[in-house]
């Protein structure tokens, strides 16, 4: 079987309602769908997006400008794209987006592997679960009211979910503390909650307020810091009872690696698409299970689900439903757990209908 092209197309994709977090408003995406075709007939589909469609072409082009690496070539053959790719982009850095043009097509060939052989990505893996915990994240944000926070809250608890995750950044820590509380009173001692800054501190106040929400057994206080302070969120993982999780905005082995060796985290959150893809997230997740750390999952619930259930150290889905509507295929849920689907490659597929009445970017 050989890659006979690639092709993406770009539509915004709009939010019902803005929300907003300690890093600024999204009102929409710019949502990139990369398609791999092969002589064999086996398409594989995969996707990045931006926020509120901006540099949406800047990232679309770089996606594209990986095609000469891959065409004619042998599908299967996944880590000799990484290979070549790595390597083509050392001029332009190997961070930001020349790593999600790698991983978009990355995406695309694993989802190839399994519908060749009519597997789930997550059995290529190995296979460890066929079930994994899932928090809501859909909710919750900064924009919420304390009324609406709980009603959210408790919305998400009558839907099955067993955890899920509100923002931090009020204009005050009084307002955040009394916003925590709120919701684990509303929702109870059982449910797991965590509460996610956006980077949106300092060290000294990350401090300040995580010793303030110790009381209401947080699961995890995620990315207090700025993601580039590896150093600076080390001290306050040290200072802290609760667990911190951090790791969306880092890139592949090398930035995770020096998480690890710095112990900036207790918890990595690798996300699809600035990871590196499939091929970087399985081998952030080996490396930390080394140091006897967990993996959770940023975004890209349909198709991050599928790389958790190959992994023994995968404590957390992200349940965000974003990018739902795009895919054909719903994810299913059973006592607060998503079920990994059987069905071959990511086991999801795009709605194209349905992507037909989006505006193009």
């Amino acid at each position: 079987m050989k890659i006979t092209g690639l092709s993406t197309q770009a539509v915004v994709l709009p939010m019902a309602a803005p929300i907003r977090s300690a890093l600024g408003g999204i009102s929409s995406f710019g949502c990139i769908l990369v398609r791999i075709t092969t002589d064999a007939g086996v398409t594989g589909e995969n996707l990045v997006f931006t926020l509120n469609n901006v540099r949406t072409r800047v990232l679309q082009e770089m996606v594209q400008s990986l095609s000469p690496l891959i065409e004619g070539c042998d599908p299967g053959h996944i880590g000799g794209f990484w290979s070549r790719a790595w390597k083509d982009i050392n001029f332009v850095g190997h961070k930001g987006v020349s790593v999600v043009g790698i991983s978009a097509v990355d995406g695309a060939l694993w989802d190839i592997a399994g519908k060749a052989c009519g597997l789930p990505i997550y059995r290529l893996l190995g296979g460890h679960s066929a079930a994994v915990p899932a928090y809501h994240s859909g909710g919750m944000w900064l924009s919420s009211s304390i009324d609406e926070l709980t009603r959210e809250a408790e919305s998400f608890v009558g839907q099955g979910f067993r955890a899920m995750k509100m923002r931090l950044g009020s204009a005050t820590m009084a307002e955040d503390v009394a916003r925590v509380r709120a919701v684990r009173e509303a929702i109870g001692p059982e449910v797991k909650l965590m509460a996610d800054a956006n980077q949106g501190m300092t060290v000294s106040s990350a401090i300040r307020l995580g010793r303030m929400l110790e009381e209401f057994h947080l699961t995890w206080f995620e990315e207090p810091l700025p993601a580039y302070d590896l150093e600076g969120v080390a001290r306050v993982a040290a200072a802290l009872d609760t667990p911190i999780a951090s790791g969306e905005t880092e890139y592949t082995r090398y930035g995770f690696r020096q998480m690890l060796e710095l112990k900036s985290a207790d918890i990595l959150m690798p996300d699809l698409q600035r990871v590196g893809g499939v091929t970087e997230f399985v081998k952030v997740a080996h490396m930390a299970e080394a140091f006897d750390v967990p993996v959770s999952s940023h975004l890209f619930s349909e198709t991050s689900l599928q790389v958790l259930g190959g992994l023994a150290n995968a404590n957390y889905l992200e349940y965000m439903p974003w990018f739902s509507a795009l895919y054909n295929e719903k994810l299913q849920f059973d006592q607060g757990k998503a079920l990994v689907p059987e069905r071959p490659g990511w086991g999801v597929t795009f709605n194209w209908d349905y992507i037909k009445s989006l505006e193009p970017c």
